[in-house]
């Protein structure tokens, strides 16, 4: 398995491949919405001269922006056994339980609108929870990067900020729980490889408050009950993306039911060979 990692910065895409960094002025959605970007990118490096590794840190310390250009953000829900589970726990009371239940071994999946892009924090940014909901948890998910010819082209870490609170209330309410300014983090880099994504990829998520550990868990992708393809496929078979677009795959790290964000939190969530996603959590108030 070869890496190739695309990150974005305010002046430049800095590329890390074979251990070398190199710089490429590029817009972002021209140069990401390729089919068959990992050999596209192979040639744009071919003839450049890597920079410094110094220099390549100070950028990304100090530039980094959330992987994402004009795209939509999308996601999927109830893909994991434990995410049905959560989801029928939080929506007993309103009776909607067993929509959960049903979805999760039905044949279509749920598919819904996270996040434009100016609602996307990057790394080391923050990420919001509203102020009208008494439950927020982060969403841990792999997710992938779409071309728009429905080919899987790469990866990032998302983290999919919830108000467990307003969706249990009532299920109707899904898209105030999900979407709202801040509400979705990618980053910190687009990874591109030359297989799929391996299926032991773990993912893994702490949650930090006041410097102390309050949450810590990790999965295997594996665990997943539907493809990648699969839910490409759905997601494509309504909408057109013409500069491709992201997909959240959903979630099985959960925290109790007794959890719930609060502002200056700290989320670090973190898959394997992509790297580490951290957010701060403040609540959002006009």
């Amino acid at each position: 398995m070869n890496i190739i990692r695309i990150y974005k910065t305010t002046t430049t895409l800095l590329i890390a491949s074979q251990g070398k960094y190199y710089t490429v002025i590029a817009g972002w959605n021209d140069f990401v919405n390729r089919e068959g970007l990992y050999q596209h990118v192979l040639e744009d490096l071919k003839g450049l001269e890597p920079i410094e590794t110094p220099a390549a840190e100070k950028i990304l310390a100090t530039s980094l922006l959330p992987p994402i250009g004009s795209q939509e953000v999308w996601a999927a829900g109830v893909t994991y056994y434990r995410s049905r589970t959560a989801r029928m726990e939080e929506s007993e009371v309103s009776g909607g339980a067993t929509f959960y239940d049903k979805v999760y071994v039905a044949e279509r999946p749920e598919l819904f609108f996270k996040a434009t892009p100016h609602r996307v924090s990057g790394h080391g940014q923050t990420v919001y929870i509203r102020a009208d909901s008494s439950w927020d948890v982060p969403e841990p998910e792999l997710t992938l990067f779409i071309s728009s010819k429905g080919t899987i082209e790469g990866y990032t870490v998302g983290n999919d900020m919830s108000s467990r609170s307003i969706e249990g209330e009532n299920p109707l309410y899904l898209p105030q729980a999900k979407v709202y300014e801040k509400c979705a983090g990618l980053g910190p880099c687009l990874m591109v490889l030359d297989v799929p994504i391996p299926a032991d990829t773990i993912i893994r998520m702490a949650i930090y408050r006041n410097n102390e550990e309050q949450y810590s868990d990790s999965v295997p992708i594996s665990q997943m009950k539907r493809s990648h393809q699969e839910l490409v496929d759905f997601l494509y078979r309504g909408c057109a993306f013409p500069e491709g677009c992201f997909l959240m795959t959903g979630t099985c790290l959960v925290p109790d039911n007794s959890f719930t964000l609060k502002d200056n939190d700290r989320v670090e969530i973190s898959i394997d060979h992509i790297g580490q996603l951290t957010n701060n959590i403040q609540t959002y108030r006009l």
